[in-house]
């Protein structure tokens, strides 16, 4: 028992250290790469615009549940008229970046993983390599940039959607004032509250997109091990935003 766990902790440590050296070498990559804009936007526009529909979805839903449920515990206490402030304090601080990043994870990241599993499975990294081209200039560094940049932008608007779906619900369907409605939400949300979703959002993306890339990158160049980078993408990215989640909000509050 104390020799498996050993190997555990030994396993967990050495993996942490290669994905922190992995990120180094991204970073030594990063000033060639923004130098192509054009390939910027592109992943920018695969990980961020393709995963618009599910964020907006997924949003409004998750708004419109949050409405449902918040006034009917605010009803207990003759508080529905908080509605407002409650389900935008929640969106912003919690919701919000955690839902998008893991729906961005199980959208964007498993596409980074599997695209970039492929061109390892296909010997396109190796031929890259032989021609001396930097596959992390061209392949890695890029896709990672998308991602960052891609999530803090689907947070907000996840964050804009769901609070219409709470006033969807709130106001429209359950009658709740709406001028009481967006003062309560303006005089509670303040800025900090505002910047500690887009500081969650900004830290998920680097996780998740490092995951992602890191997981395609290491992939076995085979069927089954493109879909096992792909199976971890989703599983790690996920458990990694919750502990992430969590040492922020400890240190912000």
């Amino acid at each position: 028992m104390y020799n498996t766990f050993k190997q555990m902790l030994l396993d967990a440590v050495a993996g942490f250290g290669a994905v922190a050296l992995f990120l180094l070498r991204i970073f030594g990559q990063l000033p060639s790469a923004l130098l192509r804009p054009r390939l910027i936007a592109s992943q920018i526009h695969n990980a961020g615009a393709l995963s618009l529909v599910i964020i907006m979805i997924c949003g409004l839903f998750v708004g419109m549940v949050l409405g449902l449920q918040g006034y009917d515990m605010l009803e207990r206490f003759g508080s529905e008229s908080a509605l407002g402030s409650a389900a935008a304090l929640a969106l912003v601080k919690e919701l919000g970046p955690v839902v998008a990043a893991l729906l961005f994870a199980g959208r964007a990241g498993t596409a980074l993983a599997s695209e970039i599993g492929l061109m390892r499975a296909t010997d396109q990294l190796v031929a890259m390599e032989i021609m001396a081209v930097d596959p992390f200039r061209y392949v890695v560094a890029p896709r990672f940039i998308g991602g960052v940049v891609a999530l803090p932008l689907l947070t907000m608007i996840f964050i804009a959607i769901g609070i219409f779906g709470v006033q969807l619900i709130g106001v429209q369907q359950l009658g709740v004032d709406q001028g009481t409605f967006w003062s309560q939400m303006r005089g509670s949300v303040e800025v900090e509250d505002v910047m500690q979703g887009l500081i969650k959002g900004c830290v998920f993306g680097v996780a998740c997109s490092l995951i992602a890339v890191y997981e395609g990158y290491t992939a076995a160049p085979t069927a089954e091990g493109v879909g096992r980078a792909t199976t971890r993408t989703v599983v790690n990215s996920a458990v990694i935003t919750l502990i992430l989640d969590y040492m922020i909000t400890a240190v912000m509050l």
